[in-house]
């Protein structure tokens, strides 16, 4: 791509917002290093739980953006990009989908019961194709996700999957810090749109 049609990368992170540590984070710093333009959704102040706020937040970076996007989303983000894209995504080039988690069953200790998530409309989670490519990575020992229940979701949504292995949450409890497959895999949903 020209430096003119180079989308924005947008990062939708999970319920756990900004991490320093986070492979989204590092990735939007090695990204702004090379010269790409990084936007990445902010925290919420309030109302941290409400799908409703974390869809309008995502929606406020888009709609700042003139030109091309792609988004790259983490656990919760992965909902988020989901539930946002039921409406206007012409600009949207693609999605890169990291280790969605499974909302409609319990999840461990320490998260939100799946009635609490209900309450704050998170559930259901769409499962109608999304209107731009996507790719979704899979870990093969998420505890917040099975592998069966991601590829059903990878599966109607129209997106590709990629299985990373045992990565769990692919998060900074899990090991990961940096994660150099994110940028690969970047490069092939940049192709694909």
């Amino acid at each position: 791509m020209s430096a003119t049609t180079e989308p924005v990368i947008v990062i939708v992170p999970g319920l756990r917002d900004h991490v320093a540590e986070h492979w989204q984070t590092l990735l939007a710093d090695r990204l702004a290093e090379a010269g790409r333009t990084v936007r990445t959704v902010p925290p919420l102040t309030e109302d941290a739980l409400s799908r409703e706020a974390r869809v309008a937040a995502l929606d406020k970076v888009v709609s700042e953006i003139e030109g091309p996007v792609v988004l790259v989303a983490h656990s919760a983000g992965v909902i988020t990009t989901v539930h946002w894209a039921q409406g206007s995504t012409a600009q949207v080039r693609g999605a890169l989908l990291a280790t969605p988690p499974d909302f409609e069953t319990p999840l461990p200790e320490g998260y939100p019961a799946p009635e609490v998530l209900g309450e704050n409309g998170w559930t259901p989670v769409p499962r109608t194709p999304l209107p731009f490519p996507s790719v979704v990575a899979v870990s093969s020992n998420d505890p917040l996700g099975t592998v069966e229940r991601v590829t059903e979701l990878a599966r109607d949504w129209g997106s590709a999957l990629v299985d990373l292995g045992e990565v769990g949450h692919l998060n900074p409890a899990s090991g990961y810090g940096p994660w150099p497959r994110a940028e690969d895999l970047l490069r092939e949903v940049e192709k694909t749109g």
